[in-house]
C-alpha cells in the first residue's frame, strides 16, 4: 500500500459516525451541500465582480468573498478541489463537526465580507452561503414534535389546571 493511499484511508470519513450522530435525514443533508456548492458559486462569481473596483475595501472583501467559496467548495463538495492533496482530509474533519458549529461558522464567514464593504454584490453574493449556515442550524435545533404529543401535553396541563382551581373552591369551601 502506498502513502498515498494510506492518505486516502485516513482522510476517508466513517460512513456510521457521521450520519448516526447528527440525526438529519438523506435528503436534508443533501440540500445543505448543494446550498452550500451554490453559495460558494455565488460568492466565487460575486468576489470576482467585487474585486473590479478601485475602492480598496471593496477588494478586501472580494477577496475574502473569493476565500470563502473557496472554504465552501473544500468542505462541501472535494471533488471540485481534487488538484489539492489536503481535499479529503478538510471535508472529512468538516464531516465530524457538529451542525450548530457549521452553522456558526458558514454564517460567521459570510457576515464579515458584509460589515467590511456594505453593498448589493456582497450582500447578494454572501447570501446563499449565509442560508447553508441557517440551513446547519436549524439542524442543529432538532426535529420538530409531533401533533399527537403536543395535544397530549395541552391535555394534560389543561386537566392538572382544572384540579388545582377545584381544589382552590373546595378547599375555600370547607
Amino acid at each position: 500500500m502506498s502513502s498515498q493511499d494510506e492518505q486516502f484511508q485516513a482522510a476517508a470519513p466513517e460512513p456510521a459516525s457521521s450520519s448516526a450522530d447528527d440525526g438529519m435525514t438523506w435528503w436534508y443533508r443533501w440540500l445543505c451541500r448543494i446550498a452550500g456548492v451554490i453559495g460558494g458559486m455565488s460568492c466565487a462569481v460575486a468576489g470576482l465582480w467585487n474585486c473590479v473596483t478601485i475602492n480598496p475595501l471593496n477588494i478586501a472583501a472580494g477577496v475574502w468573498m473569493m476565500l470563502n467559496a473557496f472554504i465552501l467548495f473544500l468542505c462541501e463538495a472535494p471533488f471540485c478541489c481534487q488538484f489539492i492533496e489536503f481535499a479529503n482530509a478538510v471535508s472529512a474533519r468538516a464531516d465530524k463537526l457538529r451542525a450548530w458549529q457549521k452553522a456558526a461558522f458558514y454564517c460567521g464567514m459570510a457576515v464579515f465580507p458584509v460589515m467590511l464593504s456594505l453593498t448589493l454584490t456582497t450582500l447578494f453574493g454572501n447570501a446563499i452561503a449565509f442560508a447553508t449556515g441557517v440551513l446547519y442550524g436549524l439542524s442543529a435545533l432538532g426535529k420538530k414534535g409531533d401533533a399527537i404529543s403536543y395535544a397530549r401535553i395541552h391535555q394534560q396541563q389543561k386537566q392538572m389546571d382544572e384540579e388545582k382551581l377545584t381544589g382552590c373552591l373546595e378547599g375555600q369551601a370547607l
